[in-house]
């Protein structure tokens, strides 16, 4: 049997987590909090700070910290696990920690003790976590990081297969063109804009070999880059395909 507390901390979790086709009061909290991490982050579009980004910020970081509370008070719920130890861990998690670090920089609390630390505009962009946030609040968002998971041993494999082919990319061009490229960094970078099609043209071969090698790399780029796109989409359609079962 539950109590009045148990069900009142399930209809919470229910609430903060993403939200049923079904649950209106869940769709409405996400619809706020995707509002509300979108009106913290134009602040940090403009070099001057005033007043009224000062009020945002104070509103939306409040909210953050009602919403981090709310998660924190339901990880028993999240981990399935009544015993302390859920407390503990949620903490420490990915989205707990960029919560964290995203509302830092804000808290009022603590700009007198972090005075010298908001002098480095590092500090500030910490705010930029919070897009982050928006990805437990959107569906398909959701879908795709699943997706991701699904597909992470032939992602992986596509990762082994571009750095292995910018490494040996990088090892020819550095033994063709020694007068192009001063450090084998050079040549690694290279590669890594010749695979990825960006070409900014500050380093580039000059001997017709050297050219015949980029053309190539190019080339075998545009394949080696279509794969994850191919894998995610492939899965990404199976996704939701699964879900209308």
């Amino acid at each position: 049997m539950f109590n009045k507390d148990d069900v009142m901390k399930k209809r919470i979790y229910e609430i903060i987590e993403v939200s049923k086709e079904d649950d209106t009061t869940s769709h409405i909290y996400d619809l706020v909090m995707m509002f509300t991490i979108f009106m913290s982050i134009i602040p940090l579009a403009f070099k001057n700070e005033s007043h009224l980004f000062n009020i945002i910020d104070s509103i939306s970081v409040f909210i953050f910290i009602i919403d981090y509370f709310l998660r924190w008070m339901t990880a028993n719920l999240k981990y399935q696990d009544n015993h302390i130890i859920s407390y503990l861990k949620y903490p420490f998690s990915f989205m707990a920690i960029i919560d964290l670090l995203s509302t830092l920089p804000s808290i009022s609390l603590l700009n007198k003790g972090f005075k010298v630390l908001k002098t480095i505009r590092l500090i500030r962009t910490f705010r930029v976590l919070r897009i982050f946030k928006s990805f437990r609040y959107s569906k398909n968002i959701q879908i795709i990081l699943q997706v991701g998971k699904n597909s992470k041993k032939a992602l992986i494999a596509v990762l082994y297969l571009a750095i292995g082919y910018i490494f040996v990319c990088a090892l020819i061009i550095f033994n063709v063109e020694p007068d192009s490229f001063n450090t084998f960094f050079d040549a690694i970078y290279w590669a890594t804009i010749s695979l990825t099609t960006v070409g900014y043209g500050d380093i580039y071969p000059i001997t017709t070999l050297g050219r015949i090698i980029t053309m190539v790399s190019s080339f075998m780029g545009i394949a080696i880059v279509a794969l994850p796109a191919g894998i995610i989409t492939a899965g990404y359609i199976k996704e939701i395909e699964s879900d209308k079962i």
